[in-house]
């Protein structure tokens, strides 16, 4: 199917369109209806009025952007209408609730002239927080814009202006940085003389770009001041040059940099040859570029080059802009968009592109590394953590620039809310990665020169949650972080394999502990020679607080060596067990056991369900057990693995009267309060938090089925019941598994 049926079907199957309006307060009851609509609705009626800023605190306009249009230049395809142009605002309401979640009406007006459009924002206006205008020709846009910004109190933002100004000037200035050049000294040649044009010129003489050094070629040629005063777009005459006119080709002999936001096919390779050494060469025009990314790259070697298109490096998306200055500027209520948003939205993006890339980018294109160069100036569209550093940036900016009505007062505390956006998480572990931030452990990583591996160190490291230890050797590791522009400071490479005094010392050690159980001592040499081994010796010896590994062999291959040589604490009675935090949008729930006990009997069952009790405190959460099984309280005694379940809920009520748990009972009786009013003797009235399998089988399925199918993160798993931290990261985890996985086992130290 092509592209143009695939879009069709696309848009039309199911429901039509690409967005809808969802409640976001319950309607399930009369009493529901009276506090939504009358009479309940007339008192946050009263206070509005008494106090028009309460509108924020009882309505939705606080989250709220207009995405408005009039259909006059809708994408390439020009005057096509305010319903035509529908899909495309449909599309950007997608965006800014993906990427910043923010509300979005969309709003197309069947209005032709600039005076209709200003009048009909101006009386929508008191609805919401923002404007985002889109769609709007030249020079109709600017004159609509800046009607709308003097005369009205919140943000208005034309994107095809300013979106793509901050996205193509973060670029820029990272393009110069690479090919050491100074923004104050380079010749910038633009084709196209647009609202895009435009405002990304007037950003960048705002960034220090001298304003005699660009130069603007519309379809005449260069704009040159003999041309005489433009009536109708004053705009292009601020960058008249003072030269004899000339075409695009004369204008770019000797040009630093190329600026296309035109059409496609307008520059030869012979042209980007007449440009200075080093030239940086932004074709944007889409979806074909004023000249073809591999002819730009042939034309020149030592050529940086930038197109608007995700099929080649440094895409200029303004995705990677609207969603977070609309972020920013809601949160503090700005008045407007100021020079100094803009500027800060830049700075904050072209700073991003020099970290490392999260592995969930890498997954999203298809990646083994990404590292700022030639080839990777911007961060990519779905990069998670622009959120974090856009939109404080620009709150911050909005503070600073005296339009913020609300500035933040704690901006830490303002990106961990962020984060809580993007990343369930994120927001569970905050209180346990800010306690490791506090007793900083050593955590030991036996698969030390794996990529995924060293990046989780270098993050670990840079938020201060532990002291990795990278066992390997340190010639391969120092490469590969070489490789992946890493850096290794803060983080100590232990060799396993050279011997030395410690590792005579853990030889005897483990043989002592292992010979009467087939171990000589030259197995135990030979044993500790592998990592597995070595970094479970370097926890039970106290050379370090926890291990993270597994991440390149099967599960087992690291629990045994755990198992032999730390062994259980005194508290599990032998038992050790593996949990998964299951994060729901609304709750969390803890499932055991997943990853380590087959088929446990009443007693065993009875301790993974006690241990688990104890993570889901560490967490501070309040445990409510239930016993899982597909029996209600003694529906179907007399079953062996019904009467399992039953023994074991009793051992527990001996051993730990004061915990809240029950059973035997089905999932959806432990977690649906309408079923559990079936069974009003429980304690567990569909509030478990803590699940209970009957054996590895079903714990398993029902976590990775609900990971994959229900739409939760599993956090995990986490191994508890040994007597020193080792936890076992999946085959294939994300570099944010480790991390996270390495500040819960720091946590299990600190507990310790």
């Amino acid at each position: 199917m092509s592209i143009e049926k695939d879009a069709l079907v696309y848009h039309e199957k199911g429901r039509p369109g690409k967005i809808e309006v969802v409640a976001t307060k319950p309607m399930v009851s009369q009493r529901d209806l009276s506090l939504a609509y009358s009479p309940g609705v007339a008192e946050p009626c009263r206070r509005i009025a008494e106090n028009p800023e309460d509108v924020y605190r009882y309505t939705a306009k606080g989250n709220l952007v207009a995405v408005v249009t009039n259909g006059t230049a809708v994408l390439g395809l020009g005057d096509i209408g305010p319903e035509a142009g529908k899909p495309v605002m449909e599309g950007k309401a997608n965006l800014f609730k993906k990427f910043a979640d923010i509300d979005v009406f969309d709003i197309e007006l069947d209005a032709k002239t600039p005076d209709e459009v200003v009048a009909a924002v101006k009386a929508i206006a008191p609805t919401f927080g923002g404007i985002n205008l889109e769609d709007i020709k030249s020079p109709d846009c600017f004159y609509i814009e800046r009607r709308l910004r003097a005369e009205l109190d919140i943000p208005v933002f034309h994107d095809d202006q300013h979106g793509t100004a901050i996205i193509a000037a973060a670029a820029l200035l990272n393009a110069l940085l690479v090919q050491d050049k100074l923004i104050d000294k380079v010749k910038v040649v633009f084709s196209g003389a647009g609202a895009a044009a435009i405002a990304t010129a007037e950003l960048l003489v705002s960034l220090g770009t001298q304003r005699e050094n660009i130069w603007l070629c519309d379809s005449r040629g260069l704009i040159v001041k003999s041309r005489g005063q433009d009536v109708r777009f004053p705009e292009k005459m601020r960058f008249a040059q003072d030269v004899p006119a000339t075409d695009l080709a004369g204008a770019m002999v000797g040009a630093d940099v190329f600026l296309g936001l035109s059409v496609g096919g307008l520059v030869n390779q012979d042209m980007v040859r007449s440009m200075g050494a080093k030239p940086i060469v932004f074709a944007m025009a889409n979806p074909d570029p004023e000249i073809p990314y591999a002819e730009a790259r042939a034309a020149a070697p030592d050529v940086i080059c930038a197109t608007g298109r995700s099929d080649h490096p440094n895409q200029v998306n303004n995705v990677l802009g609207f969603p977070f200055v609309f972020r920013g500027a809601l949160d503090v209520r700005a008045s407007g968009v100021t020079e100094e948003m803009k500027r800060a939205a830049v700075k904050a993006l072209a700073e991003l592109a020099h970290e490392d890339v999260p592995d969930s980018v890498l997954r999203a294109y298809g990646k083994e590394s990404i590292s700022f160069g030639p080839e990777y100036l911007i961060p990519k569209p779905f990069d998670p953590r622009v959120l974090t550093r856009v939109a404080p940036a620009v709150a911050q900016a909005a503070a600073d620039s005296g339009v913020a009505r609300r500035p933040i007062q704690d901006m830490q505390a303002y990106r961990e809310q962020l984060e809580r956006l993007l990343e369930r998480s994120r927001e569970f572990l905050r209180p346990l990665i800010n306690r490791a931030r506090l007793m900083p452990k050593r955590i030991v990583f036996p698969e030390g020169a794996n990529s995924k591996v060293l990046r989780a160190a270098q993050i670990l490291v840079d938020e201060g949650i532990c002291k990795p230890v990278l066992l390997g050797d340190e010639w391969k590791i120092i490469a590969r972080a070489e490789a992946s522009n890493l850096s290794l400071e803060g983080i100590e490479i232990v060799e396993a394999r050279k011997g030395g005094e410690d590792f005579d010392r853990m030889a005897e050690k483990l043989w002592q502990l292992r010979q009467r159980k087939g171990f000589t001592l030259a197995h135990a040499r030979s044993s500790l020679r592998q990592r597995r081994w070595y970094g479970c010796m370097m926890v039970r010896e106290g050379l370090a607080d926890g291990l993270v590994g597994g991440l390149d062999v099967p599960y087992e291959h690291t629990l045994r060596p755990a198992l032999q040589t730390i062994g259980s604490d005194s508290t599990s009675h032998g038992i050790v067990s593996g949990v998964y935090a299951m994060l729901f949008k609304d709750r969390q729930i803890f499932f055991a056991d997943c990853t380590v006990n087959v088929q446990p009997d009443a007693h065993t069952l009875a301790h993974i369900a006690m241990n688990t009790a104890r993570v889901a405190q560490s967490f501070g959460v309040s445990p409510r057990v239930a016993m899982i099984s597909y029996s209600d309280f003694g529906e179907h005694r007399g079953h062996p693995r019904v009467d399992k379940v039953i023994e074991a809920t009793a051992i527990i009520h001996r051993e730990w009267p004061e915990l809240i748990v029950d059973g035997e009972m089905m999932p959806d009786t432990a977690v649906n309060p309408e079923l559990a009013k079936a069974f009003p003797f429980s304690p567990i009235q569909g509030d478990a938090n803590v699940l209970i399998f009957p054996d590895l089988s079903s714990g398993n399925i029902a976590y990775k089925l609900l990971r994959e199918l229900g739409g939760a993160t599993a956090l995990g798993p986490l191994l508890v019941g040994l007597e020193h931290p080792v936890n076992v990261v999946p085959t294939g985890a994300s570099v944010d598994d480790i991390v996270n996985i390495a500040a819960l086992t720091a946590n299990q130290a600190i507990e310790r």
